[in-house]
């Protein structure tokens, strides 16, 4: 009964970390991987509860984006000028630089925090559960200073 306990926490500590990242991937990508991709600045104009969006100032003129939209967050209030990459295919973009990338981490830094108690007291490992909940801690500190 014990080894089925284990199993089981372990996989639901597994399925929150992995989650986490699965999420934080579809806006990472775009930061981490950003060579070749349209780089440039936007200025917040407007933002709803969802969405900011602003005029758009590409490195290289000869890309056609007038306007472009950005995920609203604390970061992207109206005037405010934030370096971007653009979601290629796409009218969105991603912020860039630590403050973006530590923002696109967000959801693997709250799965990590997560899966700290199940591993602490399902798999009875405190010190890696310790060792999770201060990385998403981290995470998540590091996102807020940074932003």
């Amino acid at each position: 009964m014990t080894h089925a306990r284990n199993a089981a926490m372990a996989l639901v500590a597994l399925l929150l970390v992995v989650g986490g990242a699965w999420s934080s991937w579809g806006t990472a990508q775009h930061v981490l991987l950003s060579k070749g991709r349209e780089h440039g600045t936007l200025t917040v104009t407007g933002c709803n509860e969802e969405t900011c969006s602003g005029r758009y100032v590409p490195e290289d003129p000869a890309q056609p984006h007038n306007a472009l939209t950005i995920e609203h967050s604390v970061a992207a209030a109206k005037g405010k000028t934030l370096p971007v990459v653009v979601k290629p295919g796409t009218e969105e973009a991603v912020r860039t630089g630590w403050g973006g990338g530590l923002h696109a981490w967000l959801p693997l830094g709250g799965a990590l925090l997560l899966a700290a108690p199940v591993v602490g007291g399902g798999l009875r490992m405190t010190r890696t559960a310790w060792s999770l909940a201060g990385a998403g801690a981290a995470l998540l500190l590091g996102a807020f200073l940074a932003l």
